[in-house]
């Protein structure tokens, strides 16, 4: 079986990629399963760049074959913020105060659109740090007037997908890995992972 690092500590978004490669024979790792490494700064001005500063910086520290992504919520009405700082949008506060800060920005928009996108941007690297695949996955919807439920996690709550009524936020989890930015971005990634294990 094939060990893949994925690039986060975050144990809910490790589960929900185990999740969308359970038919895959790959065994996916999490940062916490290496000492001393150290985070590698996502410097890109996109979310491709990010994912594959990502996958390539602790692919090289693990001497293993590295997955990364980057992902974020692009609001039309604050002309794409926040973007690729969806995660340290508003400094260091829960997504709780995240959200409440980005619809008092919006509120305070001259652009009175609602409609926003989730991007989720993958990258797969060599041990050696060499860029193998990225792809990109991309969910249009539009910003609820406020957060709804508790499933999922980040801006979730906030975000409702193009036909339908629910928020990320209330939506099942089956469904979400059907519609999902990150679902789209990995559909578009299996024929290399299916290769990747065939090697």
């Amino acid at each position: 079986m094939r060990r893949l690092l994925v690039a986060t500590h975050n144990l809910g978004k490790l589960a929900e990629l185990r999740s969308l490669l359970a038919e895959l024979p790959i065994e996916l790792i999490g940062l916490s399963d290496f000492e001393n490494v150290t985070e590698v700064e996502e410097t890109g001005s996109t979310f491709i760049d990010n994912a594959k500063l990502k996958a390539s910086g602790y692919a090289q520290q693990s001497g293993s074959f590295g997955i990364a992504d980057d992902s974020g919520l692009e609001v039309d009405a604050l002309n794409g913020r926040p973007g690729v700082l969806s995660a340290r949008y508003g400094g260091d506060v829960g997504f709780d105060k995240k959200m409440q800060l980005l619809l008092g920005e919006m509120d305070k928009s001259y652009n009175h659109s609602r409609a926003a996108r989730f991007v989720c941007a993958i990258a797969i690297a060599a041990p050696d740090g060499g860029i193998l695949h990225t792809t990109e996955g991309i969910c249009t919807g539009n910003i609820a007037a406020a957060p709804r439920g508790n499933g999922g996690f980040g801006y979730d709550p906030l975000f409702i997908p193009d036909g339908f009524e629910e928020t990320f936020g209330e939506l099942s989890g089956t469904v979400k890995q059907k519609i999902s930015h990150r679902a789209r971005a990995f559909e578009q990634i299996m024929p290399f992972l299916r290769d990747f294990i065939a090697v």
